[in-house]
């Protein structure tokens, strides 16, 4: 098996105008609208990163710090700072900003676990990922700590929920 190779996570940036459609009744952005768009964003990073085709494995600790509201502008930053073996972390960062007078704010930070998959849906190796600076350092500590949760998390023996509609 060859080695594999090292390489530089890009940044990956992502906007859209948040519409009355994708609000509830108080004129925010209903949650599940921005956990699709930081999956969207995550799923592009880690293509981008490792150029095959990847599948969300989880989310992990998604934080909903402000709201966004309807008519804000909103940009995600999306970055892989942790690879495994098949699997990456990707950060996600949301930022809203009132689109006359470009006041913006943090307003979500999220984790998920993306898997690079064959064209046949199995597991495939990525590359391994260069940490450079600090702040990259920090990040990948970070992301080794939210992989050990996610296997401790597999490990677990719980029973699967029995089907409400089985005859």
């Amino acid at each position: 098996m060859s080695e594999r190779p090292t390489r530089k996570a890009p940044a990956i940036h992502m906007s859209d105008h948040v519409l009355p459609g994708q609000t509830n009744n108080h004129g925010t952005m209903f949650g599940g609208e921005v956990l699709a768009m930081m999956d969207k964003a995550a799923a592009i990073a880690a293509l981008r990163f490792c150029r095959q085709f990847v599948v969300t494995a989880s989310t992990e600790r998604i934080d909903f710090r402000t709201p966004i509201h309807r008519g804000d502008l909103i940009d995600m930053t999306a970055r892989v700072i942790y690879t495994g073996t098949t699997s990456m972390i990707v950060r996600i960062d949301a930022w809203a900003e009132r689109p006359v007078s470009g006041e913006r704010h943090w307003c979500t930070t999220g984790y998920y676990s993306m898997v690079s998959v064959s064209e046949d849906g199995r597991p495939c190796a990525i590359p391994r990922l260069l940490v450079e600076t600090q702040s990259e350092q920090a990040d990948w500590e970070h992301g080794a700590k939210i992989k050990a949760s996610i296997q401790a998390r597999l490990r677990e023996t719980d029973p699967p929920p029995q089907d409400p509609l089985a005859l």
